[in-house]
Order: structure tokens, then C-alpha cells, then sequence
């Protein structure tokens, strides 16, 4: 059985640091895009709206984007991809860039300066906490030297245009307001869904983990029931030549010999797999061996665990047999787990089907979960359940896990705590955590097939 544990036996530093997520083509094409705005925005502004500009210093200015990304692509391949200091850097390349630029165009005169916000906004979605606060505190000054030092905008006829100083001021003050709301915006939406796609991939590799253990069973069943037949003919055969060797001893000791390695090896077969190949005791078991099963490797940690299994209003007196899937089975145990880790004496796992639903509850004799993150259970990475268990780390994402694994199986969860009444006549134990299970009946219900199902033989 396999040992269950809160986060899966995977290596995931590599999924979990995020450090060189953007690629050197995705900031290139960008930066070509802003060339290509840049230069379309200066000859509108001089040629159509007879603006006068220092049309050497601006394009040379615009030519450092464009030498920039020529050394970038002669210099590095396309595909490489950044570290964080590598992106920050190009981010503060980029920033310096436009903010020189507008301040040879009017400064925040220029309707274009708001721009100047889109480096800090790709900075808060692919870097960390810290490399953002530089970029967002460098662009904070650079706009501010953009507002201050610039040269005005003005017609070659000497009209000046501007905006008045106030209405210049407000548009300062939205840029800077701008560049922390957007980037901490950014970034907080960012680090969610980096979380979430951490979280997934931890999903998936304890269901493939799981899938596989299942599957290892089903083969080692199958060898167990095709070689029963000619281990049994090959310890026949042997007896009877070990009564016809009696005369020869050394013939003799041959043939019970072989009985003996016979016998064995159906033992070992035996121990290693349940009889059967594809019959439904692999798919599918009663609903009380399900839950004993998850609950198996939790038996003997010291805590009691009382399973209670009985039909509801309106089901069936016989107990139903279910799909035993491997999401499911992993699911539970997490939860279990999680009850076991937080149970002072006792653990409850109950479970009732009416004609309806199948209901499984999992109850602990706990503090239960903390008022604080009650509402935010099954979301990955919240660090404790309950305010005085600092030292418990990894809840959340198990319960991530958990929570996904069995919505994929049609469960509906909800978490509460034993003293609070989280359902009407629903029978609660204890005072700590409950996690109830809601299954419409026909998501679970395995057809009757019979009590083995149907064998079929191993073909070449």
C-alpha cells in the first residue's frame, strides 16, 4: 500500500521557482512594436500635425530600441530564455528608453506617456517581488524627471501646446497611482496563477502516481491467475514423478524439488495480487472497503478511526458497490490524513446513500479549521488550518489535490467545523474539522456484473 503523504514525492523546484519563464523572442517582438508606434507616432506628429521636434535626438533615440535588438538577436538565440536579472534589465532598458523619448516630445504633454506603464505591468506579471518594486520605483522616478525636464511641445509656426499645469499634475499623480496599482495588481494575479498551475501539476503527478500503483496491480493479478494453471500442472506433474523416483534418490529429491519451487512461486503470485485479472474487484469494491482502504495506511498512528456505513432515507438496505477509482482513493486518504494529523483521540468516517446521493463525512475530535481560512479551503498553499498549529505546513495544497481529484469524480465538498451547524440534521462528531462528500448516486454506482465479472484471457 502506498504510503500517503500531503505533498507528492516529486521533485517540483523546478515548477515551484518561476525564474526564467519569459522567452528573449517574446521581449524583442514587443520591443520591434514599440519601434514601429514610436516611429509612426513621430512622423504623424511632425509631418500631419506640424509639430516641431528634434527629429535627430528622437530617432536617435528610437535607434537605441533598434540597436538593441539587432545585438540581441545576433547575439543570443531567439529561444533563450531570461533570467530575472536579464528581464529586469531589459524592462529598465525599455523604461529609460520611452522616458527619454517623451521628454524630447512634450513630457506628459505627449498623450502617449501613459505607455510608460507597460514595462512595470510585464516586470509584475513575470518577475518577483523585488525586481517589480525596482522597476516600479525606477519608473516612478523617470516619469517624474519626464514631468520636470522636457522639452515643450509647439507648432513650427511657434504655437505652444500643452495641457494647464493642473491637468498636467493629475496626469502625473494617475501614472504614478497607476504604476503601483497596475503592478500590484499584476503581480497578485500573477502569483495566484503561478500557485494554481504549481498546484495542477502537483494533481496530476499524485494521480498518475496513484494510476500507476492501480495498474501494477492489475498486472501482477493477471500474471497470478493465467500462471496458476501451469504452476499447478508443472506441481502435479512433479508429485507424480516424485512417487514414480522413489527407487532413484537423486531423481526423487529433483522432482519434490520442483513441486517445492512450483508451490512457491504461486505464493509469492498470491501475495503480490488479489486473484483475477479485469473482474470488478479491481474496479469497483463495496463502499466500506473503499474507505478502509484510504484509510489503511492511517490505522496505527495512534489515533482511533471509526468508520460507520449505513443507508439513508430512502436507500437500499445493501450496502452499494462503487467505482473504485484512483483519484478517488487518493482523495480520501489525504483527507483522512489531514483528520488524523489534527485529531486529539478519534477520527470519523461516515458514510450513508439514499436513492438520491451517495455522502461520506470525515469528522476529528480537533480545534478545527481557523475562522480565518475557513472560506478559502481548496485553495493551494495556505500554510495552516488552525491559528495555534504553526507548525503543520502543506494543508493547503493536499487539500488542493484532494478537492480536485474528487470534483473530477462529480463530488461536491464542504468544509466546516463540528461545533457550527453546517447542515440541517446532519450527523457531526465531534467538535473539530468536518469535510463532507456529496456524490449524485449515479456518478459512483458501479453496474451489477456479478460477484467476479468477466475474465479474459491474455492474448499475444
Amino acid at each position: 500500500m502506498m504510503r500517503a503523504v500531503d505533498r507528492p514525492e516529486f521533485d517540483m523546484s523546478a515548477s515551484l521557482s518561476h525564474q526564467e519563464w519569459v522567452r528573449l523572442r517574446t521581449l524583442i517582438l514587443l520591443r520591434w512594436a514599440a519601434v514601429v508606434g514610436q516611429l509612426a507616432a513621430l512622423i504623424a506628429a511632425y509631418g500631419y500635425y506640424d509639430i516641431a521636434l528634434n527629429l535627430p535626438m528622437c530617432i536617435g533615440t528610437i535607434g537605441f530600441a533598434v540597436a538593441a535588438n539587432i545585438a540581441a538577436i545576433y547575439l543570443y538565440p531567439e529561444s533563450r530564455r531570461l533570467s530575472q536579472a536579464e528581464v529586469t534589465a531589459t524592462l529598465l532598458f525599455d523604461t529609460a528608453q520611452l522616458a527619454l523619448l517623451l521628454s524630447l516630445t512634450g513630457g506628459l504633454n505627449n498623450p502617449f506617456a501613459l505607455l510608460i506603464l507597460v514595462p512595470v505591468t510585464i516586470a509584475a506579471t513575470a518577475l518577483k517581488l523585488r525586481p517589480t518594486l525596482l522597476l516600479g520605483g525606477a519608473t516612478i522616478a523617470m516619469i517624474t524627471f519626464v514631468a520636470v525636464f522636457n522639452e515643450p511641445l509647439q507648432t513650427r509656426d511657434g504655437a505652444h501646446i500643452g495641457l494647464p499645469p493642473m491637468i498636467e499634475f493629475g496626469s502625473w499623480v494617475a501614472i504614478v497611482i497607476g504604476v503601483i496599482f497596475l503592478g500590484a495588481y499584476a503581480h497578485r494575479i500573477a502569483q495566484e496563477i503561478h500557485s494554481m498551475s504549481d498546484a495542477l501539476f502537483a494533481t496530476q503527478m499524485a494521480l498518475s502516481r496513484e494510476q500507476k500503483l492501480t495498474d501494477l496491480g492489475g498486472v501482477v493479478a493477471a500474471a497470478a491467475h493465467e500462471l496458476g494453471t501451469p504452476l499447478a500442472t508443472i506441481k502435479l506433474v512433479s508429485t507424480e514423478l516424485a512417487e514414480e523416483l522413489v527407487d532413484d534418490p537423486e531423481l526423487h529429491d529433483d522432482a519434490v524439488l520442483i513441486r517445492e519451487q512450483a508451490e512457491r512461486c504461486r505464493d509469492i503470485l498470491r501475495s503480490m495480487g488479489r486473484a483475477g485479472k479485469d473482474d470488478v474487484h479491481l474496479r469497483t469494491a463495496p463502499l466500506l472497503a473503499v474507505l478502509r482502504e484510504a484509510a489503511e495506511p492511517h490505522l496505527d498512528r495512534g489515533k482511533m478511526i471509526y468508520f460507520d456505513v449505513v443507508p439513508g432515507e430512502g436507500g437500499s438496505e445493501r450496502q452499494p458497490t462503487i467505482y473504485r477509482y484512483p483519484e478517488l482513493v487518493h482523495a480520501l486518504r489525504n483527507l483522512i490524513q489531514n483528520a488524523v494529523d489534527f485529531a486529539q483521540t478519534t477520527v470519523w468516517v461516515d458514510a450513508e446513500w439514499t436513492d438520491r446521493s451517495i455522502i461520506v463525512r470525515v469528522t476529528d475530535d480537533g480545534r478545527g479549521y481557523s475562522p480565518n481560512v475557513l472560506n478559502r479551503i481548496g485553495d493551494p498553499f495556505i500554510s495552516t488550518r488552525s491559528a495555534d498549529a504553526k507548525e503543520y505546513e502543506g494543508m493547503g495544497l493536499g487539500l488542493f489535490i484532494a478537492k480536485t481529484l474528487l470534483e473530477r469524480t462529480g463530488a461536491k465538498l464542504r468544509f466546516a467545523n463540528g461545533s457550527e451547524p453546517y447542515q440541517k440534521n446532519a450527523p457531526v462528531r465531534g467538535s473539530g474539522a468536518v469535510v463532507e462528500l456529496r456524490w449524485h448516486i449515479g456518478r459512483l454506482i458501479a453496474p451489477e456484473t456479478g460477484p467476479l465479472g468477466e475474465n479474459v484471457p491474455i492474448t499475444a
